[in-house]
């Protein structure tokens, strides 16, 4: 138990000097996460934390997927479901196809269904790797859209893939009919639960003033979501989407102090599980190095670097086509609504498709023995394989992605300035109407058009000698007060009323709602 404990000082601890280091040197952060990690590994005598990889799946994946959906623009992700579909759905079928025939090839030791589990396991994306590089790029919005929603929805897709191919190995009782009435059912129940725990939130939430107990139920809902969905063998991992979804749709029902406090509380949290993921990767590296003795089976590490080409040569190949098309002017319209009709934002897309976390967890967390009792043969093989592809694209892909954004001349369009500017303009003339209409309805001091005043005022009540003039200028600025607490909540009915009505994004949206909620909390402030 003691040793638990050094263990998990010292993860905080080098979760606390790689971001230091990383702020200050402008190094990769999530790459120097999983170096530290590999280093802590391999050193013998440093206190290792034992924990179960399906355990720790569980307890850091669904905060971080809600955190992502909480910030994912709805609209966005409606605008571009179709090339999302194809990226989360389409390719991961075509990837475990064909990771699966090349890891056959290769290994034909290994029977087919442990060679399609191996592609199901490195078909999705992982959300925690794709997030933590687009937090830093100004890519388009519509490819970092594309990108969100694809990381969100592909893990559904590829962890039922493992399921069917999983009950094939131990069982071979799948039958191969069933299989799209097995998505069917993983996918619509997912959904029914997302939609069932966000509603069930939003109510509560509407009720619900203590920050403390808005940020215990925010904790719980996806942890909720997922255990519920996982209990009725649906896809946790949609659950969470889903209900962060109608989470965020309702979070304006919250008072502006919760909605900032809570912002600041996720964003540690979501610093603490995102390195703890990377943490993972790399101390598992050098036991699972150790456990399958990767290194000395050459056949084995030359199908790992395959099926890491394979997974990324597909990847391209999918997304092609409508750049390919666009250039020769055919189906230019329809691929534009896709987002994907710019060879450059295709190029974003095939480099960004990182395999990570997700992928080594759900392959540790793989039985160990058949249902007769004896061990799995195929198990080292599809770990070790799983392990390099990881490693591969998060050092090929999440080392370059940035600089090739940067060679590209790809900048964020100006639909997110002009919205911002379009979306401050409606603010200021909410503002401004409330401002009449409350002058014409109350007598105004000067301080509400001038700081200065309502400065001196303040100073005066603390200064002044005279008790009437210290009450006549507490009166003033408790009006000067209410008057710019009316203007704020004015501007949030416009904020929300442009968000509804579809004239501004989501993220647009949350941006100016933080804003508004930062400048409220300091007015109550002032009155406390």
């Amino acid at each position: 138990m003691q040793s638990q404990v050094y263990a998990l000082l010292l993860w905080l601890a080098v979760m606390a000097a790689a971001s230091a280091l990383a702020e200050r040197r402008r190094w990769n952060a999530p790459a120097l996460l999983i170096g530290l990690g590999i280093a802590l590994g391999a050193v013998p005598g440093v206190p290792q934390l034992e924990i179960e990889p399906g355990l720790l799946l569980a307890l850091v994946l669904p905060p971080l997927v809600w955190s992502d959906a909480m910030h994912t623009s709805w609209r966005d992700f409606r605008r571009w479901l179709r090339p999302i579909l194809m990226l989360s759905v389409g390719l991961v079928a075509v990837t475990i196809a064909s990771v699966g025939c090349v890891a056959h090839a290769l290994c034909p030791q290994l029977p087919w269904p442990a060679c399609f589990l191996l592609g199901a396991l490195v078909s999705p994306t992982d959300t925690v790797a794709v997030q933590a590089i687009l937090e830093r790029l100004h890519a388009p919005r519509r490819v970092t859209a594309i990108l969100g929603g694809e990381s969100l929805v592909n893990d559904a897709t590829g962890l039922v893939g493992v399921q069917v191919a999983t009950a094939l190995l131990l069982s071979g009782a799948f039958e191969a009919s069933a299989l799209w009435g097995h998505f069917a059912r993983v996918a619509g129940l997912g959904v029914a639960v997302g939609l069932l725990i966000g509603a069930a939130l939003a109510l509560v939430n509407r009720r619900t003033t203590n920050v403390h107990a808005l940020f215990s139920l925010s904790l719980a809902a996806p942890y909720l979501a997922y255990v519920l969905a996982e209990e009725l063998h649906a896809s946790g991992i949609l659950a969470v989407v889903v209900a962060g979804f109608l989470a965020a749709w309702n979070a304006h029902q919250l008072h502006g102090e919760a909605r900032v406090e809570l912002d600041s509380a996720w964003r540690q949290l979501v610093f603490v599980g995102n390195s703890t993921c990377f943490l993972f990767i790399g101390v598992q590296t050098p036991q699972v190095l150790r456990a399958v003795e990767l290194l000395e089976q050459p056949q084995l590490m030359a199908a790992g670097f395959a099926v890491t080409a394979t997974a990324l040569g597909v990847r391209v190949l999918w997304c092609s086509p409508p750049a390919v098309l666009s250039y020769f002017g055919l189906g230019r319209k329809l691929f534009q609504r896709d987002g994907l009709s710019s060879w450059r934002n295709t190029a974003i897309v095939s480099w960004a498709g990182m395999r990570g976390f997700l992928s080594l967890a759900v392959a540790l967390a793989l039985p160990t023995v058949g249902l007769d009792g004896q061990p799995l043969a195929w198990r080292n093989p599809v770990i070790a394989c799983a392990l390099v592809v990881v490693l591969g694209s998060l050092a090929l892909q999440g080392l370059t992605l940035q600089r090739l954004v940067h060679a590209l001349g790809v900048r964020d369009e100006d639909d997110t300035a002009g919205e911002v500017r379009r979306a401050k303009e409606s603010l200021l003339e909410a503002g401004i109407a409330r401002l009449d209409s409350y002058c014409s309805e109350t007598a105004c001091p000067l301080s509400v058009h001038h700081f200065r005043v309502h400065m001196a005022d303040e100073l005066q009540t603390l200064r002044d000698e005279d008790a009437d003039e210290r009450r006549s200028a507490l009166s003033r600025m408790n009006v000067s007060r209410q008057v710019r607490l009316e203007v704020a909540a004015a501007q949030e009915r416009a904020l929300l009323h442009l968000r509804d009505s579809g004239r501004i994004n989501d993220k647009t949206y949350d941006r100016l709602r933080l804003e508004l909620d930062q400048s409220m909390l300091s007015l109550s402030r002032e009155a406390a």
